[in-house]
């Protein structure tokens, strides 16, 4: 049992925060579902299988709690940051997970996640959420299924612009893959990132056109395949885009998807590479957490403050 906290009312610069690592999946999903559609992948990852390979925290304090999860998958390491601010700072503080992560979080975050990482290829997006009841079919192309057995010509099609790729087969079989295919070649793909018939949530993701074939709704049928499966399974699919990706947003609109909210994905290399000050900063906070049931974790003005 956690006893009442040192939290005077008056502000201060120095805010603290229970941290305590989260091992119940009845818990987190307790935590998360208030914030069904930005945490539908980390729901995703209560599924047997992905929980095992996975890490959470809560942190409560004056400002308010968070959640923090960090994952480990087929395609690396990965990073969830959901609530207040400073209390999510407080959980990185002592656990800012592998030495390079791919981060999920929201503006308001980015503060925080500066302190911990050296943020790259910060991405401002827009999460979209469609339901059964609002979903509008578009099947003006036929799609086909792509599994393990297609991963070369899947390869070859998200590498068109330069960047290879390097999907195996087990990635393509434990989502859920559709592609538009013209004169023989496939031109268009969609996919999921996690597929969670347990939480009844799904993200779709990996949407891709070949160059040569855009502009045609070829992603857009793909797309429309892959969320009409998922709906069978699932009471909500979610995508995230580049609001920028004007075409883009239309199509999903078109198909019944609305705008929840705003994050932002980016890589992130962790400043303490070796993670000599977390691990010297975890056992302080444990040993003055003892009497909380948790990690007590000290945030001050100087830390809130985003590095030069």
């Amino acid at each position: 049992m956690e006893r009442g906290l040192p939290w005077p009312a008056e502000a201060r610069l120095r805010r603290d925060f229970v941290v305590r690592r989260l091992r119940e999946r009845e818990e987190i999903r307790r935590l998360l579902r208030p914030r069904l559609e930005y945490a539908a992948y980390a729901l995703g990852q209560l599924e047997p299988g992905l929980f095992e390979r996975t890490r959470w925290y809560t942190a409560r304090g004056e400002t308010g709690t968070a959640v923090v999860a960090h994952s480990h998958g087929g395609l690396g390491e990965a990073t969830f940051v959901m609530g207040d601010p400073d209390a999510a700072l407080a959980i990185l503080a002592i656990d800012p997970g592998g030495p390079a992560t791919f981060a999920t979080c929201q503006p308001v975050h980015l503060d925080a996640m500066a302190r911990i990482y050296r943020l790259s290829h910060q991405q401002p997006m827009v999460r979209m959420a469609v339901r059964r009841e609002t979903f509008r079919p578009y099947q003006r192309f036929e799609t086909v299924r792509l599994t393990g057995l297609d991963v070369r010509r899947v390869n070859a099609l998200y590498s068109t612009e330069g960047g290879a790729t390097y999907y195996a087969p087990e990635h393509l079989d434990a989502g859920l893959y559709r592609g538009v295919v013209v004169e023989g070649k496939l031109v268009a793909i969609a996919g999921t990132h996690v597929v969670s018939p347990q939480e009844r949530v799904a993200v779709v993701g990996n949407v891709f056109t070949h160059p040569a074939y855009r502009g045609r709704g070829y992603a857009k049928a793909a797309t429309s395949a892959v969320t009409e499966a998922l709906l069978e399974l699932c009471d909500v699919v979610v995508l995230t885009v580049d609001p920028r990706n004007r075409p883009a947003v239309a199509a999903y609109r078109q198909l019944g998807y609305t705008e929840v909210c705003e994050l932002v994905e980016a890589s992130a290399t962790r400043r303490d590479l070796f993670g000599v000050a977390a691990a010297w900063r975890r056992l302080r906070a444990a040993f003055r957490g003892r009497r909380y049931g948790g990690y007590f974790v000290s945030v001050d003005e100087t830390q809130r403050r985003s590095p030069p």
